[in-house]
């Protein structure tokens, strides 16, 4: 069914320098819903609910007509017959103009529906039925064969009265406008006979025909709520379309900003990498003074600074270079057994020398007897060398830093290094381990990074299937701690067993 109101904000937009935009998608959404709020004269629940009526109808047009003209019947084998005969023909006229207007009504689109008019063509119809409800309330049988005649006739309008109760339900009014009429005609005749069990069944109708009203309107607050309940899933789903329209536009916007930055840094890198090497390669002649020597010692500092500059410059695409791959899924892992104890060995003799110049103590705890892993040994070797080049960075001089390669409780391995620095504030952590996040106490340092460093560790990570933690307190260090999952740890074969065969040992 379709909604009213127009929906004219921007679906496949998403700006973020104009948040207007994206609000617009559920301010739209919000008042299609109040349009569709179960309020007392809503269009669209008012032709929703004619347009059910008129389905009950068609689907219910035999029902009470085939009642007619098995009480018809019943009339004749009794001697009643010219006025039954009358009777049957005004109430199947009634049922008849009663089933038209409900097939026009439920041929005709709900958005063009005219509400008040076909209520209207509705209630006069069943007025049309309730004249011959009325008729058959004043049927005498003077000289007929039924006992308790009119007793008779108040039972078929007790049915009547339910039955148009539980199909007529969702027409407000239905029931009151085709049988008021007619009780009141049965009330009138039978007080005027006077007759014990006539009045008993005049007060059995006039207490019926509210209470089925009851009933009636129960039934259709029931189907509003039922419509209520359809119309917030079709928002919802309107809501839910609209979300997935812009997801999909942002992740293709994603995608190809993603390409142009993997085209921009591929073309870079080679840019950067060209004069940077010439940069490097004359600063380190100069500064080593290869042609000769330089009479200006400022000179030969400046060439040191460049040669500092430009590692540091080269170092700072590499690592870009990598989280780039990382991020595009585009880092190929040259797997093969690796001895993550050994690794992390030798990343600690690499590290010695710095540590050393800042009063720094690297200590190894390894367990022993560790199994090899099934990974990439140069990103095992860049996640070691990144972790103890950011305690070394940070530690505190005069401190240790503890560096660690164990077994895991669920049996994979993992690799600690551990420092004695200032510590990261909790709420910073997710700074930290963001691309170029960088902790306040990392701004106000003298030796900064490039805030890489951690975020490609966890990528490595990642692709190895692997888990990175962070864990720091203010003033007590922080511990970085990479796992590797049991599934990459390579168990031991067992030996080949030998056979001596005419003093010759065979596999």
């Amino acid at each position: 069914m379709p909604l009213p109101g127009s929906n004219t904000a921007d679906k496949i937009i998403v700006d973020r320098r104009k948040p207007h935009r994206n609000t617009d998608v559920a301010r739209a959404v919000r008042k299609t819903r109040d349009q569709l709020a179960n309020q007392p004269g809503n269009l669209t629940f008012d032709r929703e609910l004619l347009k059910l009526h008129a389905h009950a109808m068609l689907r219910v047009a035999f029902a009470i007509p085939v009642m007619v003209i098995v009480i018809a019947a019943a009339g004749f084998a009794g001697g009643v017959r010219e006025e039954v005969a009358t009777w049957m023909a005004v109430t199947l006229s009634g049922y008849a103009v009663l089933a038209l207007i409900a097939r026009s009504a439920a041929k005709t689109e709900t958005s063009r529906l005219d509400v008040a008019r076909t209520r209207r063509n509705f209630l006069a119809a069943h007025f049309l039925t309730g004249i011959g409800w009325i008729y058959f309330a004043m049927i005498g049988c003077g000289a007929c064969r039924i006992d308790q005649f009119t007793t008779v006739k108040g039972i078929v309008l007790l049915l009547a009265i339910a039955a148009t109760a539980l199909i007529a339900s969702l027409l407000r009014g239905a029931l009151a406008t085709t049988f008021a009429l007619p009780v009141a005609a049965y009330v009138v005749l039978a007080i005027h006979n006077w007759t014990p069990v006539e009045i008993l069944v005049s007060g059995l109708l006039v207490s019926s025909l509210p209470f089925f009203a009851h009933v009636a309107g129960s039934m259709n607050r029931a189907a509003l709520t039922l419509l209520s309940f359809r119309s917030e899933k079709d928002a919802l789903i309107a809501e839910l379309d609209t979300a997935k329209a812009m997801s999909d536009e942002a992740r293709r916007r994603a995608e190809e900003a993603n390409l142009a930055k993997s085209r921009f840094l591929a073309s870079m890198s080679h840019e950067l990498r060209t004069p940077l090497n010439a940069i490097l390669g004359f600063s380190e002649v100069m500064g080593k003074e290869v042609l000769g020597p330089m009479e200006n010692d400022t000179y030969r500092d400046y060439a040191k600074d460049i040669h500092t500059s430009g590692r540091h410059l080269l170092d700072l695409i590499n690592e870009i270079l990598d989280l780039s791959r990382i991020e595009a899924g585009r880092y190929q892992l040259n797997e093969g057994p690796v001895d993550a104890a050994s690794v992390v060995e030798d990343c600690c003799h690499l590290m010695e020398l710095k540590a050393r110049n800042k009063d720094l103590r690297i200590v190894q705890r390894f367990e022993p007897h560790l199994p090899r892993l099934f990974a990439d040994e140069r990103a095992v070797r860049q996640i070691a060398l990144n972790l103890l080049s950011n305690a070394v960075k940070f530690a505190t001089p005069g401190t240790e830093i503890l560096v660690r390669v164990g077994w895991t409780a669920g049996g994979g391995q993992y690799i600690s290094v551990k420092d004695g620095g200032p510590g990261i504030p909790e709420d910073e952590i997710p700074v930290v381990l963001s691309a170029f996040g960088q902790g306040s106490i990392a701004i106000k340092s003298a030796e900064q990074g490039t805030g890489l460093g951690l975020p490609i560790v966890q990528g490595l990570l990642a692709l190895h299937g692997g888990d990175f933690s962070l864990h720091s307190r203010l003033r007590e260090g922080t511990e970085a701690v990479a796992v590797f999952p049991p599934e990459r740890v390579m168990e031991a074969l067992p030996a080949v067993p030998t056979v001596m065969t005419a003093g010759k040992r065979t596999a």
